[in-house]
């Protein structure tokens, strides 16, 4: 069993996470005492679905202090009105942890809970610290999910990541009745895929799968919704030189990607090791945000004029800009738009990752090695 970095709240909380990630195992193993309702179990789901009046007798019978926990929450709704109703009492003591996998039902269902009676974290795949794997090729490829790393073979990995897309991200986000039209939605799934850590035009995608651009949007909204994937936006400084406005939207996992745009069976294109690194560095980013509660801002900048800086990090008051290469050999021109960016004082450190296996060091630029980089994130020296 990996070893985790997530810190839990002390208070109530929600803790969200696409299918796969780990949550259900680190929860019975850090709750060992808790009171667990495991709404994926039919016999348990189908019982409460009968009689949900069920789930507040048993709940008020437990002790003051007891810890509750209700795995996939957004199968069963309604019970975010009686945990509500608990935590809401002066005296209560009971700590309520809602797992899931989807945040559509829960946006539209707890907003009370959600205004500050419980708080809300994100269970993302496992990031370097807790792999320590720095077989770069088959974290692209494979992707950071712990069923994936904890199989042997290749054979197995893409058993396992093929069936993943098939079953949860296609099939269980229709029974979510987020899509209607599933051979629709697993078009766009391809071709999403192959849009992935790119510029998103919406319009230019919702004819290349065939279907119109609300529905594209719509489809979007049902991924970010089911934690699949999430957008990056552009950041924006006030310059004579214009931005490009349009996000990226990036998928949570890079095993997952690659299943989805039909390549885990092959070794990584050249063309494309470059997209998948981006995702796996936002995954660490997103991750380590949490982790050391920096509270900020990731973004990225790209203008008309094909200026690009792949990772701009707003925190504590100072902006860190990030360019990612996928090359062995840093080159110094990879540099120069960081360079100019630390000259005009819109960033105030500039970093270089590349998948060489030495730290360089530039009058203007720290350049580290991927996994030096990921331990600098770790040791929470970003900035």
């Amino acid at each position: 069993m990996y070893k985790r970095y997530f810190l839990p709240s002390k208070r109530s909380f929600f803790i969200l996470g696409p299918r796969g990630t780990g949550k259900t195992t680190w929860l019975k193993k850090e709750y060992k005492k808790a009171i667990f309702y495991d709404l994926l179990n039919p016999s348990m789901y189908l019982k409460l679905h009968r009689n949900p009046e069920l789930f507040r007798q048993e709940i008020s019978a437990l002790p003051k202090n007891s810890i509750i926990i209700i795995d996939e929450v957004q199968k069963l709704p309604i019970f975010l009105d009686d945990i509500h109703h608990f935590l809401a009492q002066k005296d209560n003591k009971k700590q309520f942890i809602l797992s899931g996998s989807s945040a559509r039902k829960l946006k539209r269902t707890s907003a009370n809970l959600l205004a500050g009676r419980a708080s809300q974290k994100f269970f993302y795949p496992l990031v370097y610290a807790e792999h320590q794997i720095d077989k770069w090729e088959d974290i692209l490829r494979f992707g950071t999910l712990p069923e994936s790393l904890n199989l042997k073979t290749i054979k197995q990995k893409i058993e396992f990541l093929e069936a993943y897309s098939l079953t949860y991200l296609r099939e269980e986000i229709q029974q979510e009745a987020v899509v209607k039209n599933i051979s629709s939605f697993s078009h766009f799934l391809d071709v999403a895929s192959l849009c992935n850590a790119q510029i998103i035009n919406m319009s230019s995608l919702a004819k290349d799968a065939g279907v119109a651009r609300t529905t594209v949007m719509g489809y979007f909204q049902a991924l970010e919704d089911s934690l699949i994937g999430s957008w990056l936006f552009t950041w924006r400084k006030k310059t004579r030189v214009k931005a490009i406005a349009h996000p990226k939207f990036f998928f949570f996992d890079t095993g997952v990607v690659q299943t989805l745009a039909g390549r885990v069976r092959e070794s990584i294109q050249n063309q494309d090791r470059g997209f998948l690194l981006e995702t796996y560095l936002l995954h660490e980013l997103k991750t380590w945000n949490q982790i050391h509660n920096w509270g900020a801002k990731i973004r990225f900048w790209k203008t008309h004029y094909n200026s690009e800086i792949d990772f701009i990090i707003e925190i504590k008051n100072r902006k860190v800009g990030i360019e990612l290469k996928s090359s062995q050999i840093w080159k110094k021109e990879f540099g120069k738009y960081l360079k100019k960016a630390k000259e005009e004082k819109f960033i105030d450190r500039a970093i270089g990752v590349y998948l060489g296996d030495k730290n360089l060091k530039a009058d203007f630029l720290d350049v580290y090695t991927l996994k030096n980089f990921l331990k600098i994130l770790e040791k929470n020296s970003l900035y």
